[in-house]
């Protein structure tokens, strides 16, 4: 139906001739005498285009336009009339009309604006259906208390112009909610520009950040422009911010001081309006102790700061990820889903994941690649989704009671070690506290003074 044409015209004469015209140029076309019609027409079946006269019998055409496009309809809407004006065509255009065409009607003039009108809503259709994929790639799982508060900040944060640091461990999705927040600012329609400050050479950072000109070093054969000129109206995102060296981080200070910068090797300043959201793995306070990072750059970067939780601290979402992993590399690779049994889940849920997000990312999409079945017990996780047990638990029958021995050995050392804390205990192997006694419970490890059976 993409290319079929509904004329709307009261005089019986221009319908049909309009039909056949349209008939001639291969376009299915269908015609009626009413706006109440038109509307009753497209309810039968959608059209990529309606040619609508404005003068009708009964709602005239721009009401016609005007409810259409409150029930929903995405066709585009081409206005014709014997009486055309200046305000008519204004008013046309503010109810979302493509275009404006006067009686007597050039049959040239009219095909060539069907023609433009299908082309522009097909790149209309398009460009929705790829902002929402870009919107399910980017999209956050989780409906832990950490997550739900992470979506509220990011809603005060985003249609704000503030800088934003975000902080957290590798692997925690710290683009992921720098996307967030620029999808739902003021900028969205601008591009989002991202440059990482770890991975490009110290020797070329500086160019890809504030570009160069012609000529400004060995191998500049051309001028480029830089990150920063490119985020101009946009958001640039910093990854690994705390990675950038003293000097860099003192031409960085300079930019948003100031909002202006010079390329390698020029005399001329360029002004830009760039929304700033840095992003770390580091602690950037313990850098400032060392003197390795600037702090009034800090302060500059952190107006509104966000820290990420690790996944061992949400392992509540653990479910909600697989299954979001699951159905999306099950799609990509043309598989049917898999079933993760209650055991595989729980066994994903006790691991600590040191590589979070990205690591259960990884786990997912290995089993659904590499496993044949459609079920997946505990059993049929790889061994690097696991904390794997030393090799004298090969004496165990299966995998996972070698996997809780060993899990109970370590626990009990590490209380014995912390002297029964289990606050000092958790501190020692680098988990939540939370997290460490869901698992003794799991194990049946009772720490002193705890009595069987307690909850």
């Amino acid at each position: 139906m993409s290319d079929s044409i509904l004329i709307v015209d009261d005089e019986r004469g221009i319908r049909e001739s309009l039909r056949g015209v349209m008939a001639d140029e291969g376009f299915m076309a269908d015609a009626v005498a009413s706006g109440e019609d038109c509307l009753k027409a497209l309810e039968r079946k959608p059209y990529g285009c309606v040619l609508l006269d404005v003068w009708l019998p009964g709602i005239d055409g721009l009401e016609t336009l005007k409810q259409l496009r409150a029930r929903g309809s995405d066709a585009a809407v081409v206005i014709i009339s014997g009486h055309g004006n200046v305000e008519t065509a204004v008013r046309a255009t503010k109810l979302g009309a493509f275009d404006f065409i006067e009686k007597p009607l050039s049959i040239e003039k009219t095909v060539l604006v069907v023609r433009n009108a299908l082309r522009q809503r097909q790149l209309e259709l398009l460009n929705a259906e790829l902002t929402a994929e870009l919107a399910e790639e980017y999209v956050m799982i989780g409906e832990s208390v950490a997550m739900r508060a992470l979506r509220q900040q990011i809603a005060v944060a985003a249609p704000t112009d503030g800088r934003i640091l975000i902080s957290g461990e590798s692997g925690t999705g710290k683009e992921l909610v720098a996307r967030a927040i620029h999808s739902q600012s003021r900028r969205s329609g601008a591009p989002f520009i991202e440059v990482n400050s770890a991975a490009i050479p110290e020797e070329l950072i500086e160019s890809e950040l504030f570009g160069h000109v012609k000529g400004s070093f060995t191998g500049a054969t051309a001028a480029k422009k830089g990150k920063f000129e490119l985020a101009d109206g946009a958001t640039l995102f910093l990854d690994e911010v705390g990675d950038m060296s003293g000097s860099l981080q003192a031409k960085v200070l300079r930019v948003l001081e100031e909002q202006r910068f010079e390329p390698v090797g020029s005399s001329s300043a360029i002004d830009v309006d760039v929304r700033i959201i840095a992003a770390t793995n580091k602690r950037l306070d313990l850098e400032i102790e060392q003197g390795k990072f600037r702090a009034d750059l800090y302060y500059r970067l952190n107006v509104i700061p966000f820290e990420l939780p690790p996944l061992r601290e949400r392992f509540e979402d653990i479910p909600l990820l697989v299954e979001h992993f699951n159905l999306k590399f099950s799609h990509a690779y043309g598989r049917e889903p898999k079933e993760f049994s209650d055991a595989a889940l729980a066994d994903l849920q006790d691991y600590s994941w040191p590589g979070n997000v990205r690591e259960l990312r990884n786990t997912i999409e290995r089993v659904v690649i590499m496993h044949s079945g459609r079920s997946i017990d505990a059993a049929d996780l790889p061994p690097h989704g696991k904390e794997e047990p030393p090799a004298a638990s090969f004496r165990f029958p299966s995998f996972k009671e070698a996997t809780d021995a060993y899990h109970r050995e370590f626990i009990q050392n590490k209380l014995a070690e912390a002297e029964g804390n289990v606050s000092r205990a958790a501190d020692l192997m680098g988990v939540d506290r939370s997290h460490l006694y869901r698992r003794m419970r799991a194990l049946g490890i009772l720490n002193r003074g705890e009595r069987s059976g307690a909850s």
